[in-house]
């Protein structure tokens, strides 16, 4: 059974930092591209960033240069550095993997990020 767990959420004030971590299990996930999501209220979901099984990575133009993502295929972990938080960075943050193409499979759920002003 795949499971995906994250942790690391919480409040920071802006200009803060956090580390999202993503725990899957069930799986070897070395072979698959894995990503990670947010969720505002109000607001779709969106891709923050992911980084495919080669290591290959790509970011939202709002995250660029702030947050970067990482994984430690040893460990099937994923993670995500977020720095210089914004309040716009307010959201529930999902990790996902993707065993094809196109579409997520699977994913966790959430955890909070919280940025005060």
């Amino acid at each position: 059974q795949v499971q995906l767990v994250e942790s690391g959420g919480g409040l920071v004030q802006a200009g803060g930092s956090l580390r999202l971590s993503c725990a899957a299990s069930g799986r070897t996930f070395s072979n698959y591209a894995m990503g990670w999501f947010r969720q505002a209220p109000g607001k779709q979901r969106e891709l923050v960033a992911a980084i495919s099984s080669g290591g290959s990575i790509s970011y939202a133009d709002s995250v660029k240069g702030r947050f970067t993502i990482s994984r430690d295929n040893a460990k099937n972990t994923m993670y995500l550095q977020m720095n210089s938080l914004k309040p716009e960075d307010t959201a529930v943050y999902y990790c996902a993997v993707r065993l094809g193409q196109y579409n997520y499979d699977y994913w966790g759920q959430g955890t909070q990020v919280t940025v005060s002003s």
